[in-house]
């Protein structure tokens, strides 16, 4: 599947362009293209700024203009946060994307515009793409700048290409307790507690137990977290075992 290629047109800093090289290659991106780059190319700053993905800058295509950036694409996106007097479709950073996934999956090669940072990309430019993505952001504030609207893209390209779970649990080295240790634990729990004369009065004792049961399984606890209660447990048993014999 060949990914889409970013296209930065008259980028006017080089440490820009070397920030947008950073956030494409975070999110597996490779190919970058360069249109007319105002501080000239190639351009040591934005080596400097792209630190371990200069790779990206030392193979990036350099280009006159858009016309010339964007000829073997088969659809192109232009990226940009103003409203345009121009019919297209206008869609989201994540629905781009998905029709990206699904272009490249035939064999279609897909170019994404990001404007110049002072201004963004002229009607010009935009007129030259099949469909115009918008972020929603603060309309007081909509400027994001170069590095920042790679970064969106990218993000969402990645989201598009892998199967990313929406959440997962750190388990620090350790493993969920099996049922058999949170049935143990209840057990433990219930006999310390029935000492202390916590199931009172004695008709509501059999629904107290049963509330701390769907507790102990809704904490979805770790073997150390269960042996950590069984330990707090047993340190109390001694401590006031010992404080009655003083």
């Amino acid at each position: 599947m060949i990914e889409p290629a970013f296209i930065l047109v008259r980028p006017q800093m080089g440490e820009n362009i070397g920030a947008a090289a950073r956030a494409m290659l975070n999110f597996g991106l490779t190919r970058m293209r360069i249109v007319d780059p105002r501080d000239g190319w190639p351009n040591s700053r934005a080596v400097a700024m792209a630190s371990g993905a200069g790779r990206l800058l030392d193979n990036a295509g350099l280009f006159n203009d858009v016309a010339t950036a964007i000829a073997d694409c088969d659809f192109v996106f232009a990226t940009t946060a103003r409203p345009r007097e121009l019919v297209k479709p206008v869609v989201t950073p994540e629905r781009a994307m998905e029709m990206a996934r699904a272009m490249a999956a035939e064999g279609k090669k897909v170019g994404v515009l990001f404007g110049p940072e002072r201004a963004g990309l002229e009607n010009e430019d935009v007129a030259l793409a099949n469909a115009i993505v918008t972020v929603p952001v603060n309309p007081e504030f909509p400027s994001l700048n170069l590095a920042q609207c790679a970064l969106l893209m990218g993000y969402e390209w990645r989201r598009q290409t892998e199967e990313i779970a929406p959440e997962i649990m750190g388990l620090a080295r350790t493993e969920f307790a099996q049922r058999i240790d949170v049935e143990k634990l209840g057990d433990h729990f219930e006999a310390r507690l029935g000492d202390a004369g916590f199931f009172y009065p004695e008709e509501k004792a059999e629904g107290m137990k049963l509330n701390l049961r769907n507790m102990w399984a809704r904490l979805n606890l770790t073997r150390a977290e269960v042996q950590t209660f069984h330990g707090m447990l047993r340190q109390i048993a001694w401590k006031l075992k010992r404080q009655g014999d003083e």
